[in-house]
């Protein structure tokens, strides 16, 4: 058993640890963590760009990767305190973004302004205590290569979307989402898919089906 285990499997240790790496309450690590450690403890890849407006929420036990030529713009958040955060080659993510981890993410990917990606889940359950001192669950989300996430969409914890997906801005994504496939809404569903047979972005027949009662039910 590694020396983080040790940690994690002793409740006192953890706790010693956590107010040493960070205030009780906060979910950003003390200074000392953020600008002698994490810059030794993240890999980044050659040509990968983290502006300097960036906040970089990193814990040193956690993983945090980002890919070869990818850059994260000014004014995101990056939280890896209970999950890690990996960033595939050549990606972008937009500003003011916020991603919490447990996150994996593809090569070329683009993630437009203020998205937000989270793996993490409050409890809520007893309503007696109040839902920041409730044990969180997590749930890795994946985000498929070459896939492009609009403006404003929040993806929730645990959803998997495939490659070369889009995702429109301001959806909410809540379930998977498969390989070449458009997404919108809250809760996000399929707009069109990619068919191989006609090389062409099509509507479902469900997704027909639906705008053409739409259309009969406003013209009665």
């Amino acid at each position: 058993m590694g020396l983080v285990d040790k940690i994690q499997n002793d409740p006192k240790t953890k706790r010693f640890v956590l107010r040493l790496l960070m205030p009780e309450g906060s979910a950003r690590p003390r200074w000392w963590v953020r600008n002698l450690l994490n810059p030794f403890m993240r890999e980044t890849g050659k040509g990968s760009k983290i502006r300097r407006r960036t906040r970089l929420d990193l814990m040193p036990f956690r993983t945090f990767r980002l890919g070869a030529d990818s850059i994260i713009e000014d004014f995101t958040c990056i939280n890896n305190g209970m999950g890690e955060i990996v960033i595939g080659s050549r990606c972008m993510i937009g500003i003011g973004s916020v991603l919490t981890g447990p996150v994996v993410i593809g090569n070329n990917v683009i993630m437009a302004q203020h998205v937000g990606v989270s793996g993490l889940n409050h409890g809520y359950v007893d309503v007696n205590t109040p839902i920041r001192d409730q044990k969180c669950d997590t749930a890795t989300v994946y985000i498929g290569d070459d896939t492009w996430i609009g403006t404003n969409a929040v993806i929730t914890a645990g959803v998997k979307i495939g490659k070369h997906c889009i995702v429109a801005g301001g959806s909410v994504v809540t379930k998977d989402v498969p390989d070449f496939t458009m997404v919108g809404g809250n809760p996000a569903r399929v707009l069109k898919q990619y068919n191989p047979t006609t090389a062409e972005w099509e509507k479902p027949a469900a997704v027909i089906k639906n705008e053409h009662a739409y259309l009969q039910s406003n013209h009665r």
